[in-house]
């Protein structure tokens, strides 16, 4: 099993180019898997569909969500698959299994008042250009945060307004810049003298860390005076939730998402209906509750 593991982990990370986040949560999963059968005395070649059901049926049972249940199925199904593939099973015992219903819950966001007031930290303080720009660039671009780390000066266009990032499954693309944060990151730069091929947000060892920047994203919050959870992705969903709602372009939204499914951008629908129902249930005369 362990060896298995490890070559399919490294097909994963070679052929399928998938980040070291997705690989580990993987490797977790399927050491889940290892563990329980193990204690089971079930050899995993030869598993059967009713034996993974009971193993997920535990999972369940010692408090596993079941957004976290799909995930471990999910990584379970993709292994036996390469299994199968390469010989090494005769059947998928995962094919047929489904994870319970997990209810899809609406993502925060900030209304565009805060978002401004967040994005707009003082220049003049330690870190201040670095941190406008920084924020600027999040809030104008919704990049992913493992995007926004690796972004080197090459991938920004400030002439023409544009960043060009590889997102998942190494795909890349290309979103336009708002003109503030061009010129946050024109100033941030010039502060610099950065090489095309530097970080544009270097941390100690090479670029910023994702952890660093969630720390940095939450101190500035707090400084701000937005005193509610306020991290890296929730300015990517107020960036969606905002084009979204004065444009009405769902596909237009994925393409900057970068989303590969426009069923994950859907949900951004959802929010807008949301904002609409309020606004009618506060201004239209027959849908007012009585107190």
């Amino acid at each position: 099993m362990a060896s298995a593991t490890e070559d399919f982990l490294a097909y994963l990370a070679v052929e399928r180019q998938m980040s070291a986040h997705t690989l580990d949560a993987y490797r977790r999963d399927l050491e889940a898997l290892a563990g329980w059968t193990q204690a089971q005395g079930t050899d995993p070649v030869v598993l059967q569909a009713d034996q993974l059901r009971l193993f997920v049926a535990a999972e369940h049972r010692r408090g596993l969500s079941p957004k976290s249940l799909q995930r471990r199925l999910s990584a379970c199904r993709s292994f036996y698959t390469w299994l199968l593939k390469h010989g090494r099973v005769a059947a998928n015992p995962a094919a047929a299994i489904r994870a319970p219903k997990a209810p899809r819950k609406l993502p925060q966001v900030l209304d565009p008042d805060e978002a401004k007031a967040l994005v707009e930290v003082p220049t003049d303080a330690p870190l201040g250009l670095r941190d406008r720009a920084l924020l600027e660039l999040f809030y104008s671009s919704g990049l992913r945060l493992s995007e926004l780390c690796a972004l080197r000066w090459r991938d920004l266009d400030l002439d023409e307004g544009l960043v060009t990032v590889l997102g998942k499954g190494r795909k890349q693309r290309s979103v336009p810049l708002g003109s503030h944060a061009r010129n946050a990151l024109l100033e941030w730069r010039e502060s610099t003298g950065a090489s095309p091929d530097a970080p544009v947000f270097p941390g100690r060892n090479g670029p910023i860390t994702p952890r660093a920047i969630q720390l940095r994203v939450r101190l500035l919050a707090q400084q701000q005076g937005l005193f509610k959870r306020v991290h890296p992705h929730l300015l990517r969903h107020s960036f969606a939730s905002h084009i979204l709602e004065s444009s009405g372009d769902l596909r237009g939204v994925q393409e900057l998402l970068g989303h590969a499914d426009i069923a994950t951008t859907q949900i951004y629908t959802h929010l807008d209906y949301q904002h609409l129902a309020k606004v009618y249930d506060a201004a239209h005369p027959r849908a007012k509750r009585k107190k």
